[in-house]
Order: C-alpha cells, then structure tokens, then sequence
C-alpha cells in the first residue's frame, strides 16, 4: 500500500538550509530560516531564559500531566501579554499549543466545527504554512492583495477593494504585526477600517502574531490587534513564543478564542481542551513553564523585556546600515525601504536569477522569493551581502 505514497515536495526554505550546511565557502551568509542571530552567527539562549530554566529545574517536583488546556499560568500572562486590558480576561479562552503552528492548526480545527463552508482569506504574499495547512485541510481559501512590488508597502487600496467580497462566516487571516515575508505592515487607520468592514460583513479575524516585541516594541506590536479585538464580538488569535522567548525548538504558542460573552468562552474553552485531546492530547510543558515563570516575575520579566529590545534595536540598526550600504553600493534610493520594514524579514525584490546568482556566484542564500532574515546580517554581514545585491542588480 505504501506504493501510493509520492515523494515529498521538499520545503524551499529547509532544501536551502540544506544546501548552505554543504557549501564549503566560508564567506557564506544564510539569509533563510527565521530565527534571530546574534554578531556570531548563534541563536543564543536568552540570559532570563536560563534562570528559568534552572530555577524550574530546581523547583519542579514531577513530570505529570498537566491540564488538557495548558496550565494556567502560562495561558493567563501570555492573554495579557497580547491583549492587555483591550478585553475581559472572561470572554478569552486559551490554548496552549505546540508553537503558534499548533495553535493555527488548533484554531482550522475550530472552524471546520464552526463552517466548514467557509472561505479563508490569506494575504497574498503570506507564510507558506497558512496557505498549506488550510489547504491540507481541505478550506476553501482565497489570495487578497497584499504587497505592492514598486513600493514595498502594503497595497492598501487593493487590499480593502478584495475584501468586500468576503462574505459572512468567512476567515479573514491577518498578521498582527512584523508581515511574513514582506515586512511590510499595516498602518493603524488601515487596521480600523479592516475592523469595521469585518463586523459589517460578519467575517470573523484571524490575527497571527508570531513576533510581538520584534518590530515597534511590545505593546505598540499589539495595538492593532488590540484595537480590533476590543470592537468585535468574536476573534482567533494566535501567538507564539518562538521569537521573542527563543524558544524555537521547545515549541510553545498559544490559542485565543475571543467570545460574545463568559458564558461562551466557558464553551469556548471546553471545546479547546477536546481538540488537544484529539489531536495530541498535552502540549509540551517545559517552554511554556519558563514563559510563565518569566513573565509572572518582575526581575525576569524586566529581564526579559531588556533583552528582547537589545533584540529589536539590533535588528533595526541592521536594516538601517543595510538600506544606507545599498544606497551607496547600487547609487539608488530602490532599498531605502528596509529601513521602513518592521521584524525579521524584508522581501528585496529580486527576480529569480538574481537570487540563483547571489547564492551561486557568492555564498548568499536567499529564498527564492527574495525574502531575507534581516538578523543574520548582524556582525557587519550586511556588508558583503550589500556588494553581492550591487553586483547581481549591476549586471542585469
């Protein structure tokens, strides 16, 4: 039987990290997989997070089972986290899920016992896996207007004219900040006219928030998604800690289900819980026993937050060297819009030629789409990344 299987599509931007792990230059620069690097090259493990783990290690007493949910710690400060004070903790009900992709899948999950009819709205360019899970799934979904390639910002006006037609009981799946892959985001006036068109319309919001703290800082990252969530009656949301806990691996993200009322969420809640059960029953606990730990202290959490904006700022005085690099290494203004961006990614526009060549001809791996981690240009690599893009722009 197991003749039917096809061979696997392999990931673009796994097969990258692939072949950059056998080139043997040393000059190379991988620009591919979002994780945040430091001036070395290293993902580091943060300094609030290793108190944590080692307090945890000392305190902990057993490995059982948690709640089906998650515990509750964790659920009730990453609520506040992302929401603050822009809803009643009553109408939340939360998930703790394997990474914010557990929680996406979690929430796919819910609507398929909501309206399985439904029509999922993704932008158009977004994070592969959205369209793909949806896909696998077997949702309906639907492109909407995202990036304007001329000047890399959102495409506000094509954007609001393929949302009218939404219809009711739709999904409108939106980044809440740091847009995967553009880095292009919505400005505030946009994110208010997207919220009143939903509750007009009766589409219900999907905010995917995966890098809070990564672009304007915590609660500015937030206050789009806040805003909408404090209009409407009803709202997804998920989270993740990937990025700005950097605990990639651990995998630990969350699931928020925004109701009409307490009574609802109570529901809400149960129904979360059941589909952990189904899926995979627990989610792994020992990240989200740090978050929780960090985030219900007030010296890791001051920590913490110290650390995460070394983070940021690193990340936007790369983007700010790189633009200015660009500017004078190709004499045009054409990338002075990296410095615009927000988070880990800018898409630079490149064709797919020039993308080959900066990986053949130089060692710099970048997606096929000409999308780059900003952060693992730290350590002065905007450089030669910078005299490559001259060199493969210069000879088109």
């Amino acid at each position: 039987m197991f003749e039917k299987l096809q061979p696997a599509k392999l990931d673009p931007i796994l097969s990258l990290s692939q072949l950059f792990q056998v080139d043997p230059r040393s000059e190379k620069v991988d620009l591919g997989i979002g994780v945040y690097k430091d001036d070395e090259g290293i993902t580091p493990i943060m300094a609030s997070v290793k108190k944590a783990e080692a307090r945890l290690l000392a305190e902990q007493s057993s490995k059982a089972y948690v709640a089906l949910a998650g515990t509750e710690l964790f659920r009730d400060q990453m609520r506040n986290l992302v929401l603050g004070d822009a809803v009643l903790a009553g109408r939340v009900a939360t998930l703790q899920t394997p990474g914010g992709t557990g929680a996406i899948r979690q929430i796919f999950e819910t609507m398929k016992i909501l309206n399985p009819e439904c029509t999922i709205w993704i932008s158009d360019p977004s994070w592969p896996s959205h369209l793909g899970m949806a896909t696998h799934m077997g949702f309906k979904t639907r492109s909407y207007p995202y990036f304007d390639s001329e000047t890399r910002l959102v495409d506000v006006d094509s954007m609001m004219a393929s949302f009218q037609g939404m219809k009711s009981g739709d999904l409108l799946l939106l980044h809440g900040c740091c847009h995967n892959p553009t880095g292009a985001n919505i400005d505030m006036d946009t994110w208010k006219a997207i919220t009143d068109l939903t509750i007009e319309k009766g589409v219900l919001p999907f905010i995917d928030i995966a890098y809070q703290g990564f672009g304007d800082g915590l609660d500015t990252d937030a206050a789009p998604l806040r805003h909408m969530a404090s209009r409407v009656e009803e709202m997804f949301i998920a989270a993740s800690c990937s990025k700005n806990f950097g605990l990639y691996r651990d995998r630990v993200g969350i699931a928020m289900m925004i109701a009409k009322d307490p009574t609802m969420a109570e529901v809400a809640q149960g129904n979360l819980a059941t589909l952990n059960r189904m899926n995979y029953s627990f989610a792994p606990d020992h990240g989200a026993a740090v978050v929780g730990m960090i985030l219900s202290d007030t010296e890791l959490r001051r920590e913490w937050m110290v650390e995460l904006e070394e983070m940021r700022m690193a990340m936007l005085t790369v983007r700010s060297k790189l633009a200015d690099e660009l500017r004078m290494q190709c004499n045009s203004d054409n990338f002075d819009f990296i410095a615009h961006h927000r988070g880990m990614f800018s898409r630079l526009g490149l064709n797919a030629d020039q993308v080959l060549a900066l990986r053949e001809k130089h060692g710099m791996y970048v997606v096929g789409d000409s999308r780059i981690n900003i952060a693992g240009l730290a350590g002065d690599r905007h450089l030669p990344f910078a005299s490559a893009v001259a060199k493969v722009v210069n000879a088109a």
